[in-house]
C-alpha cells in the first residue's frame, strides 16, 4: 500500500510538472515578501514553543541570566566597529527583554555567544530568539535557530545557500504557491532571516575553523547573525584562522548568585510546598551550602533542581546533606534523579500523541538501563560521541550469527517451497542451498548501509531515466539474441523464435523494473534534509517495500513466461517467487530498515534495548531526556550522557508525593 501511494504521488507531481512546465516563474511581490515572513515568524514561534515548555525555560518567567562582554580582547572584533559608543552587555542581571534591546543596540546585530558546558548558551539563544520574535517591527529579519552540524561548508558554501536550504526543508508552508516561487532564497538573499546558529563547538577543529572562515566570507555589512560555542573550542578556532568573527560582541556567563537562584527556585514551588524547601533555600542564601551554590549557578545545575526535587514534589532535604559536600557528588546525585523524576512526573498519555507525554509506559529502571547502553555505545565511538542513529544500532552487535540465521531461514523456505508446491523436494534442496549462500554473502553490507528513500520527483531527474530505458533495451535485446541461440541449438527454429521473444521481453522488464528504476528512485537520506529520525526510518521501509513489490513484478512476469513455455505450475510460482522475493531483498544499496528489524531482537534478550527501540526513542525524546537533530538523535544533556557512560550512579530515587492541588 504504501508503495502504491508513493507511485501515485510520483504520477500526480509528474502531471504537476508536465502543466506548469511552461509556465514563466514571477518574482514575489513586496507584500508576498511581508507574509511570507510572517508565517516564518509563526512557525519559528509555535516550534520553539514547545521547547520551552520541555526546558522549563519561561515558567514561571525566563532564568535570571548575568553575561557580560567577554574580557578576552582577542575572541572580539574592534569595539568601535561592533558598537557606537560602549560595548553592551556589562554583566548586570538584566531581564531578557533588555537582553533584545542590546543586541538591537549593536552596530551590525552580530552575537557571540560562549560560555562552558551546562552554562545556558543554547537557553539564552533560544530566550533571545522568542524574545526578538515577540517584539518584531515589520520590518526586521526573522530570528531562526539552526544546528550548526548541518552545515556542511563542502556542499554549500556560503552561509545564505544553506540557510536557504535549510528553510526550505524544515519549513515547507514557505514554498506554498500562493506566496510565489523561490520564497525560502529570496527572504535569505534580502537579509528577512536572522540565523541563530547553535553549537559550532560540536564539530571537529577543521569544521570549526572552516565555518567561521566562511561565515567571515559570508557576511555582508548588513547581515545579522547570532552563534553559540563553548569558549576554549572558540579560542581555537579564532587562533587557527587568525580573525574574529567580523563585527560581533562577544559575551560569556557569569556565576548566578546564591541570591537570585533562590529567588528563581522560590518562584518554581508550588503553592503549598515541602516543609523542608524554606531551609533549603534560607541556606542557599546565607551560602552555607557551597556545593548547592555552585551547582545552581549555572542554568542546567538550576533546572536539575528544579526537575528533580520541585516538579516530582520530593523532600529536599537530600541537598542540604549534599549541599555542604562536594559539587561532583551533588552534581551525580542529581543525574541519578533525573530519570525517576522525569519518567514519573509525565506519565504516558493514553490517548491522541501529546508533546510532553510519553506514548507508552517505561520503567525508571528500564529508561536508565536503556540509556546508559546507548550512552556507552557512543563513548566508543571516536569520530562523534553525541550524534545517535537508529541504523548505527546494528552496527554494536556483530552480525555474523544474524546473517547465518537468516541465510539459513531463507534456504529453508525456499526448500520448503519447492518441496512443498513444486513436487522438487532434491530440487528445492539445491537451489535452497544456493540462496543461503548468495543471502549470506550480501546481507553481510546491510549492517553498515545508511538509510535511503524512493524520490519519485520528476523535475530535474528525466534524463536519468532515459539512459535506464535504452540499457533496458539493449539487455532485452541480448537476452532475446541469447534466447534464440540456445533454442536454435536444439534444431526447433519455431520454438527459437518463441523463446527469443519471451526471455528478451523478461530480460528488458527485469531489467528495467527492478534494476534500473529502483536505482533510479532509491535515493540516499540526506543528513540536512532529514526531517527526523522516525521519519527516516519511515523512508527506508517504505523504500524497502517497494523494492519487495518490483522484485515481485519481475518474479511474476517470470513465471508468466515459464507458464506460457509449458512448465508446471506450482514450479513456475515457485520459481517466479522465490527470484522476485531475492531480488526486492537483496538488490539496492539501503537496507538499513532490514538491518535493524534483524537487530534490535538480539539487543532485546540481552536487555540492551527493548523490541520497540524507535517507539522508546521517540519516548525518551518527550521525556526530554533525548533530543533529535536532523536523522540523529542526541542527549538533550551532555553532562547527563557522560554521567551514564561512566556508571556513576548513586541511590534509587524517592517515591513522587502526591501533587497538591491548587486552590
Amino acid at each position: 500500500m504504501t508503495a502504491v501511494i508513493g507511485l501515485g504521488n510520483g504520477l500526480v507531481q509528474f502531471l504537476s510538472w508536465w502543466h506548469k512546465r511552461g509556465a514563466v516563474a514571477s518574482a514575489p511581490t513586496s507584500a508576498a515578501i511581508a507574509t511570507a515572513k510572517d508565517v516564518l515568524a509563526g512557525l519559528v514561534a509555535q516550534q520553539w514553543r514547545d521547547e520551552t515548555v520541555l526546558r522549563s525555560l519561561c515558567d514561571p518567567e525566563p532564568m535570571p541570566l548575568p553575561w557580560h562582554s567577554t574580557g578576552h580582547r582577542e575572541l572580539a572584533d574592534r569595539p568601535e566597529i561592533i558598537a557606537k559608543g560602549t560595548v553592551a552587555f556589562p554583566g548586570l542581571d538584566v531581564h531578557i527583554a533588555d537582553m533584545a534591546r542590546n543586541f538591537r543596540a549593536l552596530r551590525c546585530r552580530r552575537l557571540v555567544i560562549l560560555g562552558g558546558p551546562g552554562t545556558g548558551k543554547t537557553t539564552l539563544a533560544v530566550q533571545l530568539m522568542l524574545e526578538l520574535l515577540r517584539t518584531r517591527e515589520p520590518q526586521e529579519p526573522v530570528p531562526v535557530l539552526v544546528s550548526a552540524a548541518r552545515w556542511d561548508d563542502r556542499v554549500y558554501r556560503r552561509l545564505q545557500d544553506w540557510l536557504a536550504a535549510s528553510l526550505a526543508t524544515d519549513y515547507p508552508a514557505l514554498r506554498a504557491e500562493a506566496l510565489g516561487t523561490d520564497i525560502p532564497e529570496t527572504l535569505v538573499t534580502r537579509g528577512e532571516v536572522l540565523p541563530v546558529i547553535d553549537g559550532l563547538d560540536e564539530l571537529p577543529e577543521t569544521a570549526r575553523a572552516d565555518m567561521l572562515t566562511a561565515l567571515n566570507r559570508s557576511l555582508y555589512e548588513t547581515d545579522q547573525l547570532i552563534l553559540t560555542c563553548r569558549t576554549e573550542q572558540f579560542a581555537e578556532s579564532v587562533e587557527k584562522i587568525g580573525d574574529a568573527l567580523r563585527a560581533a560582541a562577544v559575551i560569556e556567563p557569569q556565576p548566578m548568585s546564591p541570591a537570585s537562584a533562590a529567588d528563581y527556585l522560590e518562584a518554581c514551588l508550588p503553592p503549598v510546598p515541602h516543609p523542608v524547601w524554606p531551609q533549603v533555600l534560607a541556606e542557599l542564601r546565607k551560602g552555607t551550602v557551597p556545593a548547592m551554590s555552585e551547582i545552581t549557578s549555572a542554568s542546567l545545575g538550576l533546572w536539575l533542581v528544579r526537575a528533580t526535587y520541585i516538579a516530582p514534589r520530593v523532600d529536599p532535604t537530600p541537598l542540604l546533606e549534599l549541599g555542604r559536600g562536594s559539587a561532583a557528588e551533588l552534581h551525580d546525585h542529581l543525574c541519578d534523579q533525573l530519570i525517576p523524576a522525569l519518567v514519573s512526573a509525565r506519565t504516558p498519555a493514553g490517548g491522541p500523541p501529546q508533546p510532553f507525554r510519553p506514548q507508552h509506559a517505561w520503567t525508571p529502571e528500564q529508561v536508565d538501563r536503556w540509556l546508559t547502553y546507548l550512552s556507552r555505545q557512543l563513548a566508543r565511538n571516536q569520530e562523534d560521541v553525541r550524534d545517535m542513529a537508529w541504523w548505527h544500532l546494528a552496527r554494536y552487535t556483530p552480525s555474523r550469527t544474524v546473517r547465518t540465521g537468516v541465510a539459513v531461514a531463507i534456504g529453508a523456505v525456499v526448500w520448503a517451497g519447492f518441496g512443498l508446491l513444486a513436487g522438487e523436494p532434491y530440487l528445492g534442496a539445491m537451489i535452497g542451498l544456493f540462496s543461503a549462500l548468495v543471502s549470506e554473502i550480501l546481507i553481510g553490507s546491510w549492517f553498515t548501509e545508511s538509510p535511503g528513500h524512493a524520490d519519485f520527483h520528476l523535475r530535474g531527474r528525466l534524463a536519468e531515466l532515459v539512459p535506464a530505458l535504452q540499457d533496458g533495451l539493449i539487455v532485452g535485446a541480448l537476452g532475446a539474441i541469447v534466447g534464440w541461440l540456445m533454442a536454435y541449438a536444439s534444431g526447433k527454429p519455431v520454438f527459437a523464435l518463441k523463446s527469443s521473444v519471451q526471455i528478451g521481453l523478461l530480460s528488458f522488464v527485469g531489467f528495467v523494473a527492478l534494476l534500473s528504476l529502483i536505482r533510479w528512485v532509491e535515493s540516499p537520506t540526506a543528513e540536512l534534509t532529514a526531517r527526523s529520525p522516525r521519519s527516516t526510518w519511515q523512508a527506508d521501509r517504505n523504500l524497502t517495500a517497494i523494492r519487495i513489490i518490483g522484485g515481485l513484478v519481475v518474479g511474476f512476469a517470470t513465471a508468466g513466461v515459464l507458464l506460457y513455455s509449458g512448465l508446471p505450475t506450482g514450479m513456475a510460482i515457485m520459481v517466479g517467487l522465490v527470484l522476485g522475493l531475492l531480488f526486492g531483498l537483496v538488490l539496492g544499496r539501503h537496507h538499513a530498515w532490514l538491518a535493524y528489524k534483524l537487530t534490535i531482537p538480539r539487543l532485546a534478550t540481552r536487555g540492551s534495548l527493548p523490541l520497540r527501540a524507535m517507539d522508546f526513542l521517540d519516548d525518551a525524546h518527550r521525556l526530554g531526556l533525548l533530543r533529535t537533530e536532523g536523522p540523529y538523535y542526541q542527549f538533550r544533556h551532555i553532562e547527563l550522557q557522560q554521567h551514564l557512560a561512566n556508571g556513576r550512579h548513586g541511590a534509587p530515587a524517592q517515591e513522587p508525593r502526591p501533587p497538591t492541588r491548587r486552590p
